[in-house]
């Protein structure tokens, strides 16, 4: 036994010293995780008692850090709100305008029952541009043929065929947050409005 033990001594040592470390790994990992956890606790002990600090008044007239934005109607965030009403899909087909550059139009006309799969698309019936001038319907973007390397493609490319991913239908309901944004349309008529007016008044006796 001890001939054995002796042959195989630095195998003993070599196993006895792995488990310590790995004794010594497992402490000190312990010890770390509970420094953490109590480090974690403590910030969310002092971030609860910052939001119940009373600030001064806002912007949008809003007095408690509690509150985040226009979207919770004023309602601090541990506190439910009532949901709103179901606002109604307007099917009147009156365009809207963007209210950001680069949006999406949104969908002026009911969509119930629309399908937009794999072997079907009810949108293209009449938006595609083979089909728009029949149906009197704007054609789709020609952005929505081209494929991922700018290639023009003869039918609507993959990366647009789900339409409402991005189009949405109108609604009536109303504006959650301000929104001064003006088309280019709208800031060019304006300015040549400007325009008109200054030179009539240059030419006023």
């Amino acid at each position: 036994m001890s001939n054995a033990f002796a042959r195989n001594r630095p195998l003993w040592i070599a196993g006895a010293l792995t488990v310590a470390v790995m004794v010594l790994v497992f402490i000190a990992g312990w010890l770390f995780g509970s420094g953490s956890e109590k480090k974690d606790e403590a910030r969310r002990e002092v971030a609860a008692q910052k939001a119940h600090v009373v600030a001064p008044d806002s912007a949008l007239g809003r007095t408690d850090r509690r509150q985040i934005d226009a979207l919770r109607r004023g309602i601090p965030i541990d506190q439910e709100a009532a949901p709103q009403p179901l606002w109604h899909v307007q099917n009147m087909d009156v365009k809207r305008e963007r209210a950001y550059p680069m949006q999406p139009p949104t969908i002026p006309h009911a969509i119930d029952g629309y399908q937009v799969g794999r072997n079907s698309n009810r949108c293209m019936l009449c938006h595609a541009r083979a089909n728009a001038e029949k149906f009197q319907a704007p054609p789709v973007s020609v952005t929505h043929y081209m494929d991922r390397d700018d290639q023009f493609l003869a039918t609507i490319s993959s990366r647009r065929y789900f339409c409402n991913q991005c189009h949405v239908v109108q609604t009536d309901a109303p504006l959650l947050v301000g929104n001064t944004f003006q088309t280019i349309d709208a800031v060019l008529a304006a300015a040549e409005a400007g325009t008109a007016t200054a030179e009539a008044a240059k030419g006023r006796p």
